[in-house]
C-alpha cells in the first residue's frame, strides 16, 4: 500500500508570491496634465524552472506601459511566482503542467497585484485580461516546431 501511494501523482502549490513590482511614472507631474487618452501596451511571459527534485517556480510576468504619443505615462514591470510540488506524472504531460495549470493558478494574484499598484500610482486600474493559457501555450508549442498550426501533436 505504501509502495502506491509513493507512486501517486502529486501536485501542490507550496506558495504564491510576488516576486517583483516595479512602479515607474518619469514625466510625472507634467503628464498627468494632459488631457489626450493614453495607449496601453500589456506584455505577458511565463517561465518555469526547477528548483529541486519534484518542485518548480512558475513565474508569470506582465509589463504594462502607458504612453501619450511617445511620452510614458507610467510602466510597470511585475512577476508572481509559484513554488508547486509535481511528482510521478508522466513526462508528456509536465510540459502542459507547467505551461497551463500552474499559470492559471498564479496569473489571477499577477492581475490583482497589476491593478492594485496602477491604483496606487493614482490612476484607474488597469485589469489585465484573463489569458487562455492553453492557447498560449500551444501557440509556443508550434512556434517551437516551427510548425504554422496552432495544434501540435505529441
Amino acid at each position: 500500500m505504501a509502495d502506491q501511494q509513493a507512486q501517486d501523482p502529486i501536485f501542490q502549490i507550496q506558495r504564491v508570491y510576488l516576486k517583483d513590482l516595479s512602479l515607474e511614472q518619469p514625466n510625472s507631474p507634467a503628464i498627468l496634465l494632459e488631457q489626450e487618452q493614453p495607449t496601453v501596451d500589456i506584455q505577458l511571459g511565463v517561465d518555469a524552472q526547477p528548483v529541486a527534485e519534484g518542485i518548480f517556480e512558475i513565474t508569470v510576468s506582465a509589463t504594462v506601459q502607458t504612453k501619450i504619443q511617445d511620452k510614458t505615462v507610467f510602466l510597470v514591470e511585475a512577476k508572481q511566482a509559484g513554488i508547486f510540488e509535481i511528482r510521478n506524472l508522466p513526462e508528456d504531460q509536465m510540459g502542459a503542467i507547467l505551461g497551463i495549470a500552474c499559470p492559471q493558478i498564479v496569473y489571477p494574484y499577477l492581475r490583482g497585484n497589476v491593478a492594485d499598484v496602477i491604483q496606487r500610482g493614482g490612476f484607474p486600474p488597469v485589469h489585465l485580461a484573463e489569458i487562455n493559457f492553453q492557447a498560449m501555450y500551444e501557440q509556443q508549442q508550434a512556434q517551437a516546431a516551427g510548425q504554422p498550426s496552432s495544434i501540435v501533436t505529441q
